[in-house]
């Protein structure tokens, strides 16, 4: 590891964690808003850009593939050439697609710029690694768990912001106000965010990122309009068979790049495999109330299950659920710090199962729907928290942003796939309202019990994550430094010491270190968060 000098024109002034926190988590609410924005306009698009409603479905499609897409790539970038630099480029991205969108009038312009949006969702893993790279050791847990939480707050409170603007003023409001929100988000990281010290240079993995691009779009574009061409039609099989071969062949091309845009061989390590597969379950059981819940209370009362809300009322039903995942963020973080963040996502699942089963068997009332949902809120909350935590503590701090994204990604894989699978639920299962179908009560309570299923299988991989072994620690106290672990604990100290703009590069093993010794990198946060047998 080589510490060069500090970087000309990057401040030397550290500002107090907690403002840290407060302007990442900005940033990650003010991201994650992106998701529920249109959704209050969606059934005017048509009319409003001139398009049919299947085309006009690509403003919320666009949105979903470029996030997928660009997410993994802007932590690696953020791990190149650092994570603040990264984070002001998504944000910037945010704003261009925000004003693109606030001047359209037409399809295309719109998608593009829906499309940018998109693109911003990587600064919630940007802000997750940034928080362990430059806060001290014992803010970190608690600070992850707030981060993580912004995903779930933004989107719920995302709605009623957007229906209230939507009903009161002209339409391009909406992303007026996100392109504001946008630009005091970039005023406030070049004040307040230092750059980060954590840096691993190297060649960009362009092949890579085409590869990955490739295999999401292919993978995820069925998935998303499977139901408008058809399950069993040759377009949507044709691509799903072109994301397998792609996928095996991206595999297979950066097991052999020194330095690859997703390392998969620290991927495929249990403690990385299992969360980022139980990502995927808890993204499923999350959006399941984002579909099921908004249709419930807004559909007609004469159906003897319905509520007959507005969309900004039910929207408003929806909020607690969002903000009790930022309220328990000190509680996972002390039972992560108590139990091991393992515990705390097997926690999270059955809580989020208790949720949905609230759901299923007391759905009378408003109340009961309002509560349902933060439980279910809870739940996620925990999840959330627990799963940077757990990657954070298999990977090294070098790859910190690029896991972080990839851990994102799976979580958007999961959520798309919900969208696929509860849409058809609903879709398959209808009555007759006057002119209006809609879903019919059973079709609520199949979304819910595959929203069940899919918290209990995050249980179960969650319970198959392994403790840390004691021979992968980077310390080995009774070998010491001839084992390198005073040279870890140097760099650890580097970290957390160094002003910003000094660089930390690559941390690796010394070379002088017996080759049968197991180097694991992330010795902080393995002590930060102990895991539980």
């Amino acid at each position: 590891m080589s510490v060069p000098p500090p970087n000309a024109g990057i401040r030397s002034r550290r500002h107090a964690p907690p403002l840290i926190l407060a302007v990442l988590g900005s940033c990650g609410i003010v991201v994650a808003l992106m998701q529920t924005l249109v959704i209050p306009i969606i059934p005017e698009l048509p009319h409003l850009l001139g398009a049919s409603a299947a085309n006009t479905s690509w403003a919320v499609t666009a949105t979903l593939l470029v996030a997928a897409v660009v997410t993994p790539i802007s932590g690696r970038l953020g791990d190149m050439f650092g994570k603040r630099r990264a984070l002001i480029g998504s944000l910037t991205l945010l704003v261009l697609g925000s004003a693109v969108c606030a001047m359209a009038s037409s399809l295309i312009p719109m998608v593009t710029g829906r499309a940018l949006q998109g693109a911003a969702i990587g600064a919630i893993p940007l802000g997750i690694a940034i928080l362990r790279d430059v806060l001290p050791p014992k803010r970190v847990g608690g600070a992850m768990a707030v981060m993580s939480a912004t995903l779930g707050v933004g989107g719920a409170v995302g709605l009623p912001i957007a229906a209230t603007i939507a009903h009161y003023t002209d339409w391009h409001m909406l992303f007026v106000v996100s392109a504001v929100l946008g630009c005091a988000c970039i005023a406030l990281t070049l004040l307040v965010i230092p750059e980060s010290p954590v840096r691993r240079p190297g060649r960009f993995d362009f092949l890579g990122a085409v590869g990955l691009s490739v295999v999401l779009v292919t993978f995820l574009l069925p998935i998303t309009k499977g139901d408008d061409w058809g399950w069993a039609s040759g377009q949507t099989l044709g691509l799903f068979a072109a994301s397998f071969v792609s996928l095996l062949l991206w595999g297979f091309l950066e097991l052999r790049t020194a330095a690859p845009l997703i390392d998969l061989r620290v991927s495929a390590r249990p403690p990385v495999l299992f969360t980022n597969l139980a990502s995927v379950a808890v993204g499923f059981a999350m959006y399941g109330t984002s579909l099921s819940f908004p249709q419930l209370l807004m559909a007609p009362q004469s159906t003897g299950y319905g509520f007959g809300l507005s969309m900004i009322t039910a929207g408003l039903v929806l909020a607690p659920g969002g903000l009790v995942m930022m309220a328990l963020s000190p509680v996972s973080a002390r039972l992560s710090a108590w139990r091991g963040p393992r515990v705390t996502l097997m926690t999270g699942a059955v809580v989020i199962g208790l949720g949905y089963a609230v759901a299923y068997v007391a759905a009378s009332a408003v109340w009961q729907v309002l509560l349902a949902g933060m439980v279910i809120g809870a739940g996620i909350g925990l999840s959330y928290s627990a799963m940077p935590a757990l990657i954070m503590s298999a990977v090294p701090i070098t790859e910190s942003a690029a896991a972080n994204g990839l851990n994102s990604l799976m979580r958007s894989i999961g959520t798309s796939t919900s969208a696929a699978v509860v849409s058809v639920i609903l879709a398959g299962m209808t009555v007759t309202v006057g002119t209006a179908v809609i879903p019919s009560l059973d079709a609520f309570r199949a979304g819910f019990i595959a929203s069940i299923i899919a918290s209990m299988v995050t249980l179960v991989l969650a319970w198959l994550i392994p403790s840390p072994r004691k021979d992968l620690r980077p310390v080995d106290e009774e070998r010491g430094v001839e084992d390198g672990g005073d040279r870890v604990a140097e760099i650890d100290e580097q970290i957390h010491s160094a002003t910003p703009g000094v660089e930390v590069n690559e941390v690796t093993p010394d070379a002088s270190a017996p080759a049968r010794r197991a180097f694991h990198p992330a010795s902080r946060p393995a002590e930060t968060f102990p895991q539980s047998d």
